[in-house]
């Protein structure tokens, strides 16, 4: 018969000390403790004596030391013992607080909903969505992260978001995208400006304005860049903003042209602080929508969401998805 090596036998003690712990043992250890007895704890657990006296013994082979010791009838913890202890009993309540969260999570209407959408959507469709959401699911806890679409991509990615409301951002195969409705990006100017008595903007003076526009980090902005260059024509000078409302606030002084969906200056187009005018004959058109992961079958809270997403987009001020563009 051959010896076991003594580097078998180290490497058998290591993959025993770093194997997890038994909770059933780990709860016969805390009960025995305050017990400081075999047969009161397994009357409690309904065991037999020595079924908790067996456990006991395999607890003390994985932790790899002596946990208990007996003082006559009575059974007392060793100082290792002590330790395990305070550890054991944070673990099993951890363990209670898994069960009880996992326990209301599975009861109707509670659960989670992680939303991330510009600000813009957040600011003028969101609110009424997030309204009639929580009379729906009024246990369902709701957290929204503004930010534009590469923000959202890379949150949907990370698995750090459910749902996102955004832009349409092109070639993403693991995403889904579910539209809701299409915008036109229009030339947004003060009721000075020499376009708005024209009625239209003149190509030839396109490039010599002063634009101000949103984050060139944004989809938005990388869309009208692109749209200019087919154009052949450059927009020589821009500020860049990253607060669509100080841009509408810097537009209404005079200060320069934007280029926004009407949608989001609404008020300001009513009002006629701000006006709208088309780039051309050729429009610049996105398509907003819901991303979420692609083949991921959605909840019905989640699935609700995106129905009153929908119904919040039927009468706004862009056209619906399906409409034929």
């Amino acid at each position: 018969m051959i010896a076991p090596r003594r580097g078998d036998d180290n490497a058998q003690l290591d993959r025993r000390m770093n194997a997890p712990l038994d909770s059933r043992q780990l709860l016969m250890f805390c009960v025995l403790s305050r017990t400081g007895s075999f047969t009161q704890t397994a009357r409690e657990l309904r065991l037999t004596q020595s079924a908790v006296s067996h456990a006991m013994k395999a607890l003390e082979g994985d932790v790899g030391c002596r946990l208990l010791d007996k003082m006559g009838k009575k059974v007392v913890l060793t100082q290792a013992g002590e330790q395990l202890l305070h550890h054991a009993g944070r673990i099993l309540e951890e363990m209670h607080l898994a069960r009880e969260s996992l326990a209301r999570l599975g009861k109707w209407g509670r659960g989670r909903l992680r939303l991330g959408a510009s600000t813009s959507v957040c600011q003028h469709i969101l609110p009424t969505v997030i309204r009639d959401f929580k009379a729906k699911f009024p246990g369902h806890t709701v957290t929204l992260e503004p930010g534009d679409t590469p923000a959202a991509v890379s949150a949907l990615l990370r698995q750090r978001m459910d749902l996102a409301f955004a832009l349409e951002p092109g070639n993403e195969p693991q995403l889904e995208f579910r539209q809701l409705f299409s915008d036109e990006l229009q030339f947004i100017v003060a009721p000075t400006h020499p376009w708005t008595r024209a009625g239209r903007a003149e190509r030839d003076q396109v490039p010599r304005q002063n634009y101000i526009l949103y984050s060139k980090s944004s989809l938005t902005f990388r869309l009208i860049d692109r749209y200019w260059r087919q154009e052949r024509l450059a927009l020589n000078t821009v500020m860049e903003l990253g607060s669509m409302e100080a841009i509408k606030e810097l537009v209404k002084l005079g200060l320069g042209v934007s280029i926004l969906a009407p949608w989001i200056a609404k008020k300001e187009i009513e009002e006629g602080s701000l006006v709208a005018l088309p780039l051309g004959r050729r429009k610049l058109e996105r398509r907003w929508g819901i991303l979420h992961w692609r083949g991921r079958r959605l909840t019905l809270a989640e699935e609700t969401f995106v129905g009153l997403c929908q119904a919040a987009c039927a009468g706004f001020s862009a056209k619906p998805a399906g409409s034929g563009e």
